[in-house]
């Protein structure tokens, strides 16, 4: 027994001697290649994200970002009262606590990361392209080391933003829409959680000026700016996202399937559908859909029909609403119908009740004579 004893003691020795040596080179490495590292750190997270990227919904997914949230919130906490020395740092942790910024960027960019993919699955290119350019933005911005090493008010303007952002997707999953409201209420529990971040400060702060500076100046500038783009239309309606649309000549439902009818020949393979719809007499226009949702939603889409008149532009058609249920995995499927139209460019906008465009489908119709002999091509949803 003592000889298992001693072989059991000087295994442990040396695996602990190991263990030191390959953190002290760890952190040799990282000071020496800082920027580096923290490239790849960058790179790593943003595609281990798009890999691992789970539904809006997953308590597994929001239980992450809740604890990631109150990680970097305590981080900053600590920075907040660090230049008055209110708190101390364990003995066995300083040279951890040096490497706090690391942890605090990689765990905010991760964040950023996931809600830039989640706004990104939402987004229409062509009314939330600036949205989507800012929010990659702040993700690239925060892996910029003036602004790693920048002041506190910064951090906390990126810390504000993934707090609003988990609002802004919390609201509409549990409600079960999207709109106003749950826009609304996000801002409000983003101002209340920034209340009780100031009443928490307050007891080792007394300048109350000061602390209402640093705590509501970065947030007042984030919040009028998700304000602005709202109104403007720019924020993606998460959690609606387009899985695919298209424009046919026919659709049926069989045995709980969408057989839509098309002339698409198979080497124009990026239409979608009939983008260059032949109308016969008598043809009427079928637009599909297939929207993903989260479960437990219940609420309405726009299909806003457009027609580009050659001398006014665009002018609007036509709104048809369609409701839209969640919980499909392969996402909630509807389609309209137009009868009554005239040649030329058109577009059908999928847009929320508050009109925020999901996304967009263009097409050209053109008129032709009845054709006896036309076949149509199948596909199933």
């Amino acid at each position: 027994m003592p000889e298992k004893r001693v072989v059991i003691n000087a295994f442990l020795f040396y695996a602990e001697k190991m263990f030191k040596d390959l953190k002290d080179k760890a952190f040799h490495y990282y000071e020496e290649n800082e920027s580096k590292v923290d490239i790849a750190f960058f790179v790593a997270g943003f595609l281990f994200d798009v890999l691992t990227l789970s539904d809006i919904d997953d308590p597994l997914s929001v239980l992450q970002q809740v604890i990631y949230l109150l990680i970097t919130g305590s981080i900053l906490y600590f920075e907040f009262l660090r230049p008055l020395e209110k708190t101390q740092v364990h003995q066995k942790f300083p040279k951890f606590w040096h490497y706090r910024d690391l942890a605090f960027h990689f765990l905010l960019g991760s964040l950023l990361s996931v809600y830039s993919l989640f706004f990104i699955k939402s987004a229409s290119i062509f009314s939330s392209i600036l949205f989507v350019i800012f929010i990659l933005g702040l993700m690239i911005a925060n892996e910029i080391k003036a602004i790693q090493q920048g002041k506190l008010n910064i951090k906390l303007g990126l810390y504000i933003v993934c707090v609003f952002s988990f609002f802004s997707m919390m609201f509409p999953v549990l409600l079960g829409f999207v709109g106003l409201v749950p826009f609304l209420l996000s801002v409000l529990m983003t101002l209340l959680f920034l209340w009780g971040a100031y009443r928490l400060l307050k007891r080792e702060i007394h300048d109350d000026k000061l602390l209402l500076k640093e705590l509501f100046a970065p947030t007042g500038t984030v919040l009028g700016l998700f304000l602005v783009f709202y109104f403007l239309g720019w924020i993606p309606p998460v959690p609606l996202s387009i899985q695919n649309m298209g424009v046919y000549h026919m659709i049926e439902k069989k045995e709980g399937q969408y057989i839509l009818y098309h002339e698409n020949p198979w080497y124009k393979f990026w239409n979608n559908g009939d983008q260059d719809f032949k109308a016969e007499p008598g043809d009427k226009i079928y637009f599909f859909a297939k929207i993903f949702s989260p479960g437990r939603f219940s609420d309405s889409v726009i299909l806003h029909w457009f027609y580009k008149d050659p001398k006014r532009g665009w002018l609007s058609a036509d709104r048809i609403p369609m409701g839209i249920t969640g919980g499909r995995k392969g996402g909630f499927r509807g389609f309209a119908i137009k009868q009554n139209y005239q040649e030329g460019e058109w577009r059908v906008s999928v847009e929320t009740t508050d009109q925020r465009e999901i996304g967009r489908l263009y097409f050209e119709v053109t008129k032709v004579s009845q054709n006896p002999e036309r076949q149509f091509e199948q596909v199933a949803y």
